[in-house]
């Protein structure tokens, strides 16, 4: 049963999506970073989790005041990217088209123009909202991807809703009809699969090395091109001062010999490294605010987790 606390959250961010849809956009922002900034004086849960996300990508060497300094951009990069989630609908056209910034857009192009599906793999980097709203536009296709439910439902279904009415197909990351299934079929069909995959949302992930400590991350990305033949591309996003920036990495291949498991392991780990690279030139807009690496993780979880993980199966 929804509680009353959960009514009333979504309620509010049915009124809040509404208006700030309305505010000139100035003002709308000036809010937005208010918040983030008390957020960051605060230096809530979350924010320390941030913090030590962060403390992996400067290294030992950074001092806390430098530590603080880019987690105070990161969580004003972070309300960029909701304000921009919740203004999508009202934004030009030819403003997202225009500020769109994209080196190696022909592998993907070229990839789906010869009937070939592809896996779009992605970190929390950027506004990846707005960027698979410009591959709509841009006439690659409409997509399939995953979302992780949110609490209460009434809110998991209202962003659903928004995505799937800028063309998106959307499945939830847990409960329902079989995801990979669905995703498996839908890149026989030669169509595009866009995966968020820099944490262990399900756990059943993979460990992979990652800042030089282990992380654990999805390996539904790689399993779906191991099984499919897909072709697997990596990309990191960001955003730059008036509009956004993307690469679309070269394609992960399938190792030709292992087993299933370890074909997956091994191009996690490669995806894993483009991601890292990634972070390292834009670690400002790498939105990670709960818990990736090994040794932050719940123990009780993980080795759940490791006691499920399949020998030589598909990673779900």
């Amino acid at each position: 049963m929804t509680s009353v606390k959960d009514r009333l959250g979504s309620v509010g961010y049915a009124l809040g999506w509404k208006l700030v849809c309305r505010l000139p956009e100035s003002w709308a922002w000036a809010g937005f970073r208010f918040f983030a900034d008390v957020a960051w004086r605060r230096q809530g849960p979350r924010v320390m989790t941030l913090e030590g996300n962060l403390r992996r990508v400067l290294g030992p060497a950074a001092t806390g005041k430098q530590l603080r300094a880019l987690s105070r951009q990161t969580l004003r990069s972070y309300a960029r990217y909701w304000l921009e989630a919740f203004r999508l609908p009202v934004i030009p056209m030819d403003r997202i088209m225009a500020g769109m910034h994209v080196s190696g857009e022909e592998k993907l192009q070229d990839t789906i123009k010869a009937g070939r599906g592809a896996i779009v793999a992605l970190p929390h980097m950027g506004n990846y909202e707005q960027a698979g709203y410009w591959i709509i536009n841009r006439g690659i296709g409409a997509f399939t991807t995953v979302a992780e439910r949110l609490k209460p439902e009434s809110l998991f279904n209202r962003f659903v809703a928004f995505r799937e009415g800028l063309g998106m197909e959307v499945l939830p990351a847990t409960g329902g009809v079989s995801r990979f299934g669905v995703l498996a079929q839908r890149l026989r069909a030669g169509r595009l699969v866009c995966l968020v995959s820099d944490r262990d949302v399900t756990g059943g992930g993979i460990e992979v090395e990652f800042f030089g400590e282990k992380a654990r991350m999805m390996g539904g990305p790689a399993a779906l091109a191991v099984q499919t033949g897909a072709a697997l591309l990596p990309v990191t996003l960001w955003f730059e001062e008036a509009g956004w920036g993307a690469q679309i990495h070269d394609e992960i291949p399938v190792p030709a010999e292992g087993t299933r498991r370890e074909k997956i392991a091994a191009m996690s780990q490669q995806l894993a490294e483009v991601y890292e690279a990634g972070i390292r030139a834009h670690p400002q807009d790498w939105h990670m605010l709960q818990p990736v690496f090994t040794a932050d993780l719940d123990p009780d979880r993980l080795a759940r987790a490791e006691a499920q993980a399949p020998v030589n199966g598909p990673v779900p």
